[in-house]
């Protein structure tokens, strides 16, 4: 019977860490990710710069691994051990 919980609570972590990973790679291939520069000089206790913001969306094949990453531990979830 212990045996069964453990791997009830195995196959139903795998399935939650599936889900957040498919749900961050559909979400990687959509919403910007902002980067923050600063460009600039300090002269004893005064500094001159500029910030700079961009916003850019991930590389293609990051959000690949991850919808595949998560799709493959949904389908290792609903495979039952014999």
């Amino acid at each position: 019977m212990r045996e069964w919980l453990l791997e009830y609570r195995l196959m139903r972590t795998l399935l939650i860490i599936g889900v957040i990973l498919l749900i961050l790679g559909v979400t990687s291939l959509f919403v910007p990710l902002p980067s923050r520069e600063r460009h600039g000089f300090d002269v004893g206790e005064v500094s001159f710069g500029v910030e700079t913001t961009r916003r850019e969306l991930v590389h293609p094949a990051v959000s690949a691994v991850l919808i595949g990453g998560g799709i493959g531990l949904i389908i290792a979830s609903r495979r039952k051990r014999r």
